[in-house]
């Protein structure tokens, strides 16, 4: 019998057909935030931005501010932006009590115009904890810049430090299309949905965000309108809510198609067990697999010793015990080169990166973490990209090389920490949560 016969079919679908020349990777997230403010002066036609929150920081403003003075330069473009509702109305973790992006974006309304860059906040629950907007795409004019990142000072590299992300710039008119119009036909118009750029608007009500959750789980992306062409690249749209969603689908059938390796990056070594069990059959089946995870250090909810403690920063160690465990079962692939682990480090930087590379034909970039909560809660997408003639394999390799630049190989499961290695505070959390079983509840909410 084959090797892979057991193995599930490649995902297939209705992608729309890019030239390979219009598909470029960007390395570091000053070219993104530089790119991004490049795309926004010269757009001519629309502007339609979609992220997880917009900071009021140097960051975040230099993005908003562009947004009001592309407007004001050239009133016909259509600009919306859409961010988590729940995430624009409060400060920043451990930063105390604070009003939030809203009143920001209420205060620039107000000194530039209500109708000149509304900014919508979509609830996908009725409270953060349970589900946000993770959706991610910037689409202007032709161009869809897609990216895990948020917009902020770290995300974009204002200052010191950056949060390191994949950054891809697609020009296609149909794909863009199909960006706006769910954002705009499918999001938009959803009673839940409001305007934060305004006041005395009312919260949106439980029956408002259940009919908008059950509105988006039965709801795809735009198909492409033909086939993809033999010797361009496939690009297909994917977006999901809730359990056993459709995007969910595809990222395991993904995982279980591969035939001979797969890379998976998440910043967060929480995989759900359905992730969990194809990984360890394809090992088991002899794959190489290699995985590219944050070093606890640079996960954004870490905090060093020296520092004040607060209870969300003992869920990097969390991660790193998960990844532990992981190690452990697998040692005897590690030490044959099968299975690779790597840990991302760069001063004092932080790693957000997410992707699937699988055979040097299948690629996904998304936004989702690869964890329970992205499989269950948030609200998440991605683009599923197929190139079966190696055009891009030149601009793959050179994007892994830099990912890989910043890390280390583990040779050993031990070269991890354990419980009994963590600062005091930390090990004693953690050995309550564990005796009382809440350590899984964290994972699968955080």
């Amino acid at each position: 019998m084959p090797l892979f016969s057991s193995r599930r079919p490649a995902p297939a679908g209705n992608g729309f057909a890019v030239d390979a020349a219009n598909i470029h990777v960007l390395h570091d997230a000053k070219s993104f935030h530089q790119q991004l403010l490049l795309q926004i002066a010269q757009a001519q036609q629309r502007i339609h931005l979609c992220s997880l929150y917009l900071q009021h920081d140097e960051g975040g403003e230099s993005i908003l501010l562009a947004l009001h003075q592309a407007k004001q330069q050239r009133p016909q473009l259509d600009i919306r932006v859409f961010v988590d509702f729940h995430r624009a109305r409060r400060g920043l973790i451990g930063a105390g009590k604070q009003a939030g992006n809203a009143q920001w974006y209420q205060e620039l309304s107000a000194h530039f115009g209500r109708e000149q860059v509304p900014i919508y906040g979509v609830p996908v629950q009725t409270r953060e904890l349970f589900g946000v907007l993770h959706l991610k795409g910037f689409v202007i004019d032709d161009w869809l810049i897609y990216s895990g990142a948020s917009l902020n000072n770290v995300y974009l590299h204002v200052g010191e430090r950056y949060r390191f992300d994949r950054y891809h710039l697609i020009r296609d008119r149909n794909l863009a299309d199909s960006f706006s119009h769910y954002l705009c036909q499918q999001l938009q118009p959803s009673p839940g949905v409001q305007r934060l750029d305004v006041t005395a608007l009312p919260r949106p009500g439980k029956d408002d965000i259940k009919s908008l959750r059950q509105r988006l789980a039965g709801y795809d992306y735009l198909p492409a309108p033909t086939t993809a062409e033999r010797g361009r690249i496939s690009i297909t749209p994917l977006s999901g809510v809730g359990k056993d969603n459709r995007f969910n689908q595809r990222i395991e059938q993904l995982l279980g198609s591969a035939q001979h390796r797969i890379t998976l990056c998440t910043p967060y070594f929480n995989p759900p067990k359905s992730i969990l069990r194809i990984l360890q059959k394809q090992i088991r089946n002899g794959l190489q697999v290699e995985i590219i995870v944050g070093d606890k250090t640079a996960n954004d909810f870490y905090i060093p010793p020296n520092e004040p403690f607060r209870v969300i920063s003992a869920l990097p160690y969390l991660y790193e015990s998960n990844l532990r465990r992981f190690a452990k079962r697998n040692q005897s692939a590690i030490a044959q080169g099968k299975l690779q682990l790597r840990l991302w480090q760069h001063e004092h930087n932080s790693y957000h990166l997410k992707g699937i590379w699988v055979d040097q034909a299948w690629q996904l970039v998304t936004g989702n973490n690869l964890n329970p909560r992205a499989f269950r809660l948030d609200l998440e997408n991605g683009l599923l990209l197929h190139d079966p003639a190696g055009q891009l394999r030149q601009q793959t390799a050179a994007e892994l090389d830099n990912i890989r630049h910043h890390t280390r190989l583990l040779q050993h499961y031990r070269q991890l920490e354990t419980l009994r290695d963590y600062p005091a505070v930390v090990k004693t959390l953690l050995g309550r949560l564990k005796r009382i079983r809440l350590d899984r509840l964290l994972n699968r909410l955080l």
